[in-house]
């Protein structure tokens, strides 16, 4: 159920609930003395007061609250005892929900060890892409279940194995969850780690379903956007561009996919009316909520931790809480963060051209 405003006053066991005029949230806090910094195993914490946070007094809050009710399926240990006070806010208003967050937590400012608060800003999206159950003309480009004998933490087979040792093939053969037209769409659903599908059966009816992450073949990533600019081929390494150049070049596509050795499994999950409007589960185990979820890495941020996120770039300015509740291969580092922007046309391409500086506070329970 989404979160919704409301004006009737509301009282939360344990916190005060309150307005929050501009006048209050530019005073530090509420003694006017800050706590000692955190640190964590791939970053500092630094104390700063709620003025610091650019934007705080007018970020709409309750689209945040939907994310993180999300968190409170699976809250870890120290943000549990908050959930039944959450769960309750989903009726506040947005000034009861600042008043809420600036009684109950404190923000800290996320560094690197070397005291820089700067760091870089991406985006992911969930692919919606069509499909066969069976193999055809058109549709070739097979998606695996995971094979036998794949271990965790453990190297399988490189995607160009998988394409010419038999023994590979052998072990990939029956595990066949459906078939893609573009072997460009698959790399994407692959490093995204998850996606939809509109599968045509052989019947010739139609289902959407969505592909989870379940697993990979512990090999190491290597950007195809990266080989391409290296190689000299394009100047704009963004997903449009990519494919445009497969197209003009399909005698070396091969190549193109065979430079990124890591490939992904994924495990077919229904797609109710209830999950339509929710991303795919991220590594916090709860369904990702569109422009307010993040992936991050964990040696930094704990998965369930509200975060108050600013970026400033050519394609998007955001300040706003968000949440973070995922984390990927490529994301690491103290600020560093990956912003969900749920599926579609416009939020694949948002995805393939994000890249801009970024600032991170989390807010800690005090």
């Amino acid at each position: 159920m989404l979160a919704a405003c409301s004006s009737a006053p509301l009282q939360v066991p344990g916190a005060s609930i309150w307005s929050a005029p501009s006048s209050q949230v530019n005073r530090p806090d509420n003694t006017g003395v800050l706590p000692a910094p955190i640190l964590r195993a791939r970053a500092r914490w630094t104390a700063v007061p709620w003025a610091d946070l650019p934007g705080f007094a007018d970020d709409a809050l309750f689209e945040a609250w939907n994310a993180w009710i999300k968190s409170c399926e699976r809250p870890g240990p120290v943000f549990a005892p908050l959930c039944s006070e959450v769960r309750r806010l989903s009726i506040g208003n947005p000034e009861q929900q600042r008043g809420w967050l600036m009684a109950r937590l404190q923000p800290y400012r996320v560094e690197e060890f070397s005291g820089d608060a700067n760091g870089l800003l991406t985006a992911y999206f969930e692919p919606m892409l069509d499909a066969s159950r069976t193999a055809n003309a058109n549709f070739s480009v097979p998606l695996y279940q995971p094979p036998p004998g794949l271990v965790q933490r453990k190297p399988w087979y490189t995607r160009q194995q998988m394409d010419t040792v038999p023994e590979a093939q052998a072990a990939l053969k029956g595990h066949e969850i459906a078939y893609l037209a573009d072997p460009i769409d698959a790399l994407v659903l692959q490093i995204q780690g998850s996606g939809r599908l509109r599968i045509t059966q052989p019947d010739g009816t139609q289902t959407w379903v969505r592909l989870a992450y379940a697993g990979s073949n512990e090999q190491p990533y290597q950007s195809v956007g990266r080989w391409l600019l290296d190689q000299g081929a394009l100047r704009d390494a963004s997903w449009p561009a990519i494919k445009l150049w497969a197209a003009q070049n399909p005698a070396r596509v091969r190549d193109l996919l065979w430079s990124n050795p890591r490939t992904v499994f994924f495990r077919e999950e229904p797609l109710s009316v209830m999950d339509a409007d929710w991303g795919p589960r991220g590594a916090q185990g709860v369904a990702l909520t569109p422009g307010r979820s993040i992936a991050v890495d964990p040696g930094s941020i704990p998965y369930g931790t509200p975060v108050w996120l600013a970026s400033t770039g050519p394609l998007v300015n955001l300040q706003k809480l968000v949440l973070a509740q995922d984390t990927g291969n490529a994301i690491t580092g103290a600020v560093r963060a990956d912003y969900f922007v749920g599926r579609g046309t416009a939020a694949q391409e948002l995805a393939g051209r994000l890249k801009q500086r970024l600032r991170l506070w989390v807010l800690w329970p005090k």
